[in-house]
């Protein structure tokens, strides 16, 4: 699991201590299935998608409840138009921010050229 998902021993420990995975214990070792691997899988794509822990968990559980999915897709789309809102505001709160960092940039810059012809 470590190697097919590029992540380490620990992470798949925490994952399965917030009871996200549920490996079969062999003594000390774990073994994983089909499912944890897809379980996994979903974990990671929630996780660069900015989704909490708790979203993720709360989402995974809702596999089980035997309506073919329905519920946790449709709640899965709720979550995900959240979280893209989120993520259209960040990312123009971050280009407003480089704007009026590229403006202070210039403004020093012509700050100092100035001043160095001044001197000159």
């Amino acid at each position: 699991m470590c190697d097919a998902f590029d992540v380490t021993p620990r992470t798949l420990r925490f994952y399965e201590a917030k009871e996200l995975l549920f490996p079969i214990r062999d003594g000390q070792r774990r073994l994983f299935t089909r499912r944890d691997a897809a379980r996994l899988k979903l974990i990671l794509r929630g996780k660069r998608f900015g989704f909490s822990l708790e979203e993720i968990r709360q989402l995974l559980d809702l596999y089980d409840i035997g309506d073919q999915q329905e519920t946790q897709l449709t709640r899965t789309l709720d979550v995900a138009y959240e979280r893209h809102a989120a993520m259209i505001a960040q990312r123009e709160e971050l280009t407003q921010a480089i704007a009026d960092l590229e403006d202070q940039l210039k403004w020093v810059e012509n700050h100092l050229t100035a001043m160095k012809n001044k001197n000159s």
